[in-house]
């Protein structure tokens, strides 16, 4: 596609150089470059790539998108400098893939908690009713029936376009997204155009990246306020920052809830094992999960599918055998009457709902062993909060390593120490070894008690000084079970 009809709709743009070659493709990062492609220079957290403006050209590079002209031009080479690159990219990334979110539905996700499940059940509910579906998801990305490794929460913005074009020249209808704070702020989602948006809740997460709290907040709002006026907006109202999400929004305001008057409405009636009934605006339905945080998320998928036109029996019938989503509750039985629990569990608030859900399915007799720990370079002040969050509701609670990446696992787990309350000191050990920390949550256990792994939920790996080793907690406690019924 010829350079001018990428750059039609950009404004304050600045060009030098040859003014409109044929480019071939686009790229964030220089070594992804090939001959004919716009390389875009976007200033990073880390890295800032006007520093690999030479080696983007080098590779092939015929136009690079910069907010500042290099000190020697190749007058070979067109330059579009403008104030925004990301800004600009969204509305380039749009040409170059012919607008593929006109052919979309697109529903994006946002908060700390629960977009993983929503986006997961919903593509699974919208395929088991027969609408080819798309998913972009923390675990994977889903193209119909083909699976692609997810690296983030939300694709780099040239990934995503390419996605999104995939899922249009696969058939795809309908995509579920979802939309982190860092993809916000960092503009991964500039130009598409959103169906809908769900917010699910907010609590402390991330602040090694916002300035603050508040931050936090505004930068989930963005998803909202860029909804245009035929979108609709759905937001949990039991979560007090929901209001925000809508103000200034031009979207048709919607609400779901557990404890009051809303558009989308659930009650749990009745938790049994690991099923319970819910009553989802008026009408009763079984599903294979337990938990208010469950029921609160199902709300939402029942919400998003009904505003989206899908057919209420059906929907309340695919919605009553779907299956669990990866590392999130999911069970397996130790033997001895031990039941594991494997959860992506990584902020306060959500280490607290699966303990308490936990914690409604036990006897008097039976007892919490918790493993949990905090990941390095990251948000070092709720470290504190997660040990506090596992102490409330556990009876015997193992720190241990995460992901430590660049840090100290025992530098981490002393700072989550300082979250210990005097009266569970006993309980509390500390085990740097995450594997080893597994092996002694199961010696430490009864007959009847629950142990949970909390934190990885999904991941394979743990990152220890820029290496990723592979370690999956599900793995572990098959392991362990194997072990067990062995007599070993």
């Amino acid at each position: 596609m010829k350079l001018e009809k990428l750059i039609g709709e950009l404004k304050d743009l600045e060009i030098t150089g040859n003014y409109n070659p044929e480019i071939t493709g686009l790229a964030l990062d220089s070594r992804k470059v090939g001959s004919g492609f716009l390389f875009a220079a976007i200033s990073g957290t880390i890295t800032d790539g006007h520093n690999f403006i030479s080696g983007a050209i080098e590779s092939g590079a015929s136009a690079i998108l910069c907010r500042e002209l290099p000190e020697h031009p190749v007058e070979s080479i067109s330059y579009l400098v403008v104030p925004d690159v990301s800004d600009a990219l969204g509305i380039i990334c749009s040409r170059f893939f012919e607008h593929p979110d006109e052919n979309l539905k697109i529903v994006g996700i946002t908060g700390t908690n629960g977009k993983t499940s929503i986006a997961t059940w919903l593509y699974n509910l919208g395929s088991k009713l027969g609408f080819p579906c798309g998913l972009i998801s923390t675990i994977k990305i889903m193209i119909r029936e083909d699976e692609f490794q997810a690296s983030h929460t939300t694709p780099d913005i040239v990934s995503l376009y390419t996605y999104l074009n995939l899922m249009v020249e696969s058939g795809c209808e309908y995509v579920f997204m979802e939309v982190s704070s860092h993809a916000l702020d960092q503009k991964r989602v500039a130009g598409v155009n959103f169906t809908g948006a769900v917010f699910t809740n907010i609590s402390r997460d991330h602040l090694d990246y916002h300035k603050s709290f508040a931050d936090y907040i505004r930068t989930k709002k963005i998803l909202f306020d860029n909804l245009n006026d035929k979108a609709f907006a759905l937001v949990n109202i039991d979560d007090k920052n929901a209001g925000i999400m809508l103000q200034n929004s031009r979207a048709r305001e919607l609400a779901y809830s557990s404890w009051t008057v809303a558009d989308y409405h659930v009650k749990i009636l009745e938790q049994i094992n690991l099923a319970m009934l819910l009553l989802i605006n008026g009408k009763e339905l079984w599903v294979p999960f337990i938990g208010k945080f469950n029921a609160s998320n199902l709300a939402a998928v029942y919400g998003i599918a009904r505003e989206l036109g899908w057919e209420d029996d059906e929907v309340l019938k695919g919605m009553s055998s779907m299956p669990p989503v990866d590392g999130r509750f999911e069970r397996f039985d130790m033997g001895d009457g031990i039941t594991g629990i494997v959860d992506y569990a990584h902020t306060p608030d959500a280490l607290e709902n699966v303990l308490s859900t936990i914690r409604e399915m036990c006897s008097p007799e039976q007892r919490i062993v918790t493993v949990v720990g905090a990941g390095g370079d990251r948000d070092s002040g709720k470290r504190p909060g997660m040990c506090a969050a596992a102490c409330r509701s556990s009876d015997i609670v193992i720190l241990t390593s995460d992901n430590p990446r660049s840090e100290s696992p025992e530098a981490i787990i002393d700072d989550m120490k300082k979250g210990i309350p005097s009266d569970m000191e006993s309980q509390v050990f500390s085990v740097t070894n995450r594997r080893e920390a597994i092996q002694l949550a199961m010696a430490l256990s009864k007959p009847g008690d629950f142990i949970l792994v909390a934190g990885k939920g999904h991941e394979n790996y743990q990152e220890i000084k820029g290496e990723r080793h592979h370690f999956d907690d599900r793995e572990e406690l098959m392991r362990i079970r194997e072990k067990t019924s062995k007599g070993i």
